[in-house]
């Protein structure tokens, strides 16, 4: 069933992290065996990894935009050469399905192309309009933060562990990482092969521990901070990184909305149900915790979700035909379970799932579908994060608009219907940083020339599109101005005399449309 992991490869990965000696077991999801010991980092390692990365960075943003994205462009090719050996790292540390392990593959190379072909656009210096005309030359330039610090969670090691930093190190920066302790191979297996095409080793420093050990150590000698994680790690983030008037952009929590409308095809929403509430076990951030349908149309759904549901193909292994693999830990499953409990002990009904899987490993739960959930049920406005997922009916599209925006996450949401202006009609008044219309997450997520990230209460800043390389830097403006028109009088000119001239050069200006 199983293709275990080199013990060699482990340890040559293992090499990338700065550290005193001290190790870690982590253990895979899928048994419970121990899959690796990694080094565990001091606040120490961490001050180290910033003289090291601040010591390469110089060099390193010196280089022409178009040197620094060649390792970049290489990684795209050689990532999926090896496509084989890095879906079996990412499964082990994680316990995912096969086909979720890809998708961090595909999100890693198409992301990292997008930045890859565009950063000598966007980085290169633009002529902005001056105060006047001819007189005034004003140009606006992009520098690199310096050392920006990235930490990254454990249900996307692959993806999140290397397209924030891909953009940060393409912008001039250098990076001081902290991925999650359960999960850094897959990062690890990242640095290692774009250092043998050609990236500087030094520019990406990785450390690893708990941020208790080593997060004050992280913060303090970041430039810039980008986090992805929990809203209550995000908003002592922000608390830290205001109090040193550094930067930071947050991806945090979500309990996202699915709305579907009588006019919707219901078998495709059935199917993206599934792959919207169920890609890695309900662990990750976009994924769809709230089902609301029409009631003209919530019978004929309800059973055809709950029918699909019950036909997926759920078990540990590698290979492509499962459709949902194992939790991450422990505390994952528990809280499934408590929710499934406190939902069904105040009225909700279990329609399918609501068991533990111990049978097909440690950390298995079976996808869970709810009905008759109700405000006062803790699974009806707090994060899951696991593969359950609640139904709820509506009359209008008013009602639903208004039960969806009912959450003090805005992340991401998706609305089913076969007409494509109503869906944007809808779309549009969900306040969600991403919505799908007809898709649960990937059309947005993955559409890269295009903003991502959430309102309110699931975060700030953007990855992705412009922002998600733009806020690695610090824009700075230079404006030459011509000495024969200046902010003062000249040739002798009265300054009532000035001011009255430049009055009417102003009023020409607008008619001209030159300001």
């Amino acid at each position: 069933m199983y293709r275990t992991l080199d013990a060699g490869v482990v340890d040559r990965l293992v090499t990338h992290v700065s550290s005193e000696g001290k190790t870690q077991e982590i253990r895979a999801p899928f048994t419970g065996e121990v899959l690796a010991e990694v080094p565990v980092s001091t606040a120490e390692d961490v001050r180290r990894a910033y003289a090291a990365a601040r010591a390469a960075q110089e060099a390193w943003a010196a280089l022409p935009v178009r040197e620094r994205v060649a390792p970049f462009l290489r990684l795209h090719d050689a990532m999926i050469d090896r496509r084989s050996e890095l879906l079996d790292i990412v499964q082990w540390e994680t316990g995912k399905a096969r086909r979720h392990a890809n998708e961090e593959l595909l999100d890693v190379v198409g992301c990292t192309l997008y930045f890859a072909r565009r950063a000598a656009r966007l980085l290169e210096p633009k002529r902005r309009q001056g105060i006047f005309p001819v007189a005034t030359r004003v140009t606006e330039l992009r520098h690199p933060k310096g050392a920006v610090a990235v930490i990254t969670p454990w249900n996307y090691p692959l993806a999140l562990g290397v397209t924030d930093v891909v953009p940060a190190l393409i912008a001039g920066n250098a990076v001081v990482h902290k991925p999650d302790t359960q999960t850094p191979l897959s990062t690890l297996w990242t640095i290692d092969l774009l250092a043998e095409l050609g990236m500087p080793r030094d520019i990406w420093q990785v450390v690893i521990g708990d941020p208790a050990d080593i997060g004050d150590a992280l913060i303090d000698g970041a430039d810039y901070v980008a986090f992805t994680g929990s809203t209550r790690g995000g908003r002592k983030i922000a608390e830290e990184a205001a109090k040193r008037l550094i930067g930071c952009s947050l991806e945090l929590g979500g309990k996202n909305p699915m709305i579907v409308l009588d006019d919707a095809d219901l078998d495709l929403a059935a199917q993206g149900a599934i792959r919207a509430c169920f890609t890695n076990a309900g662990q990750l951030c976009i994924s769809i915790e709230r089902l609301y349908v029409q009631e003209s149309v919530a019978d004929a759904f309800r059973d055809k979700f709950v029918r699909a549901v019950e036909n997926m193909t759920v078990g540990p292994g590698l290979g492509w035909d499962v459709q949902m693999g194992s939790l991450t830990f422990q505390r994952q499953v528990d809280g499934v379970a408590a929710h499934v409990a406190d939902a069904v002990a105040k009225g909700a009904t279990v329609l399918t799932g609501g068991r533990a899987r111990p049978d097909l490993g440690p950390l298995f739960y079976e996808p869970t579908v709810l009905e008759g959930v109700t405000g006062d049920m803790d699974v009806c406005r707090d994060e899951t994060f696991g593969p359950l997922v609640s139904i709820y009916r509506f009359g209008t599209e008013d009602e639903a608009v208004e039960q969806a925006n009912d959450t003090i996450y805005g992340l991401n949401a998706s609305i089913w219907t076969r007409d494509a202006a109503r869906g944007s009609r809808v779309a549009a008044r969900i306040k969600a940083g991403t919505v799908n219309v007809n898709e649960g997450y990937g059309s947005a997520y993955g559409s890269y020339d295009a903003p991502m990230g959430g309102m309110k209460s699931s975060g700030l800043g953007r990855r992705h599109g412009v922002e998600g390389l733009l806020k690695y830097t610090e824009v700075q403006t230079v404006a030459s101005q011509a000495p024969w028109m200046g902010f003062e009088p000249i040739l002798g000119m009265s300054y009532d005399r000035y001011a009255d001239t430049l009055a009417g050069l102003l009023k020409t200006m607008k008619r001209l449309h030159l300001k």
